[in-house]
């Protein structure tokens, strides 16, 4: 997506539009673990790849010293007498760290005597799943950044009540850290196209989406702004659209829905090492999950849409026709997106594309309404979005449902965290599933951020490295030079 986001906008600058490209920061942790960096690829880039993919400006180190100021407050709150009464087994507040590092998901910490804590069981999360992460992309200044983090719940009392980051009065401390990180940071494309790239919040239990501050100043300095969000439509684009949209009261003039036939196929249950054959009927039978997440943007919210296909040399003509064949009996266009090999004139056809769909009238609206309750929110989404039968709310989830209501935080829209592999809650479903419904196993409230967070299972908020990772083949040499980030 990023590749295709950094080409469309190279492919609007060529036919002399006035763009600007709006990005997420790429964590450390994927860096040096299976996904590599997020700086889009080929001739299709953000510059300077490497300062971008290591430690860039530093926002996401003052996210975690940030997030872990709060965690250190909370702690000696505790161990200075516990004047708010905070039950250690109820906190809720992880420290964090921007690595993949299995190793702390769980920890047992404060051991070694009184002088040195309280012991209890603690964990840390990677810092893109921070909610001081979320925060930061929100906010839309400095005042409603300090608010915000005031408003962050980080465990509960003996009695069940919550306690808030403002009730250790640590807001204005973590805002000073903030500072600096929550002013955008400008960058290039290898074309010269200009790039905000801020912050980058997990697409699962957060919105996914660059900072809020950084798509408002785009709009500000260009005629066309083109950004992005995480994951699939089903995630991304329905974060994108129910809570940045609707925190930020924008509204999106059109919709591209990056594919590949090597997707679809797999889709269609091709195992992974036999993707690059010709297979038109695995195609055919994978279509129907690329054509679901059209009918979304087309149908539930009502945008007018295109189709890029993200081009691989393995692809054949009667795969790349058979899929612009289905997609125009849907009536929307396919555009074959060749940025990675071309740059900006392989974006030109998705360019010109997007300018028609621009001028189109449109009628944007929501997945669901704000006084929706939240259990009829998950409901609208699992229904309309995934296509689900129904909901399952497990009695644990329907408890803090209720919990929840009752503190306040039931007209908050709805963040869904569940697995980037299927429409529904089960990675093995692939396609266009259908007769399934979504399970709902927890609930429970990013207060600073302002969403309530859906689990419909185990979401991994700290990630491990794989047997192989990235970092073996990334090295330096005596001039400073890096070798081995893609």
């Amino acid at each position: 997506k990023t590749t295709t986001t950094v080409g469309l906008a190279d492919g609007l600058k060529k036919i002399n539009k006035n763009v600007v490209v709006a990005l997420r920061e790429p964590s450390l942790g994927p860096v040096f673990g299976v996904k590599g960096g997020a700086a889009g690829g080929g001739y299709a880039q953000v510059v300077p790849m490497e300062d971008i993919n290591l430690h860039f400006t530093g926002d996401f180190h003052a996210i975690g010293a940030a997030n872990n100021l709060i965690a250190a407050m909370l702690d000696n709150h505790i161990q200075q007498g516990n004047s708010l009464g905070i039950d250690p087994r109820k906190i809720t507040w992880k420290r964090c760290v921007d690595m993949n590092d299995r190793q702390l998901r769980f920890v047992v910490d404060g051991l070694g005597g009184k002088p040195n804590g309280t012991p209890r069981e603690d964990g840390f999360d990677i810092t893109v799943a921070s909610e001081i992460m979320a925060i930061l992309c929100l906010a839309s200044d400095i005042t409603d950044l300090k608010n915000r983090l005031a408003n962050i719940i980080v465990g509960y009392t003996y009695d069940d009540k919550p306690v808030t980051a403002g009730q250790l009065k640590a807001q204005g401390a973590a805002a000073a850290l903030l500072k600096d990180a929550l002013k955008p940071n400008l960058v290039q494309t290898l074309e010269g196209t200009p790039a905000f790239i801020h912050g980058g919040p997990f697409a699962n239990i957060a919105h996914g989406c660059n900072s809020m501050i950084a798509t408002k100043m785009a709009r500000k300095m260009a005629d066309y702004v083109v950004t992005e969000a995480g994951f699939g439509a089903d995630l991304g684009a329905e974060k994108f659209l129910d809570i940045k949209c609707r925190m930020g009261e924008m509204k999106p003039d059109a919709v591209v829905i990056v594919a590949t036939v090597r997707a679809l196929k797999h889709h269609g249950g091709v195992a992974k090492e036999k993707l690059n054959s010709e297979n038109l009927a695995a195609l055919e039978k994978g279509l129907p999950n690329l054509l679901q997440h059209v009918e979304n943007i087309t149908k539930v919210y009502g945008l007018p849409a295109v189709v890029a296909i993200n081009a691989f040399p393995t692809d054949t003509k009667a795969e790349l026709d058979l899929v612009e064949a289905r997609c125009r009996e849907l009536g929307v266009n396919v555009a074959l997106s060749e940025v990675w090999a071309k740059g900006g004139e392989g974006g030109i056809a998705l360019a010109n594309e997007v300018v028609k769909l621009c001028e189109e009238e449109s009628n944007f609206r929501f997945a669901y309404e704000d006084d929706f309750t939240i259990e009829e929110k998950i409901e609208a989404i699992a229904t309309k979005i995934y296509r689900a039968d129904g909901i399952n709310i497990l009695p644990a989830a329907k408890k803090q449902i209720d919990k929840l209501e009752e503190l306040g935080f039931g007209k908050m829209p709805v963040c869904m965290a569940k697995t980037q592999y299927s429409f529904s809650d089960d990675a093995a479903l692939l396609g266009a599933p259908r007769g399934f419904t979504v399970t709902i196993r927890n609930i429970k409230v990013s207060a600073g951020a302002g969403f309530i967070v859906a689990l419909t299972g185990d979401i991994m908020t700290m990630p491990g490295l794989p047997k192989v990772p990235a970092a073996e083949r990334i090295d330096v040499d005596e001039t400073g030079k890096i070798t081995g980030l893609f």
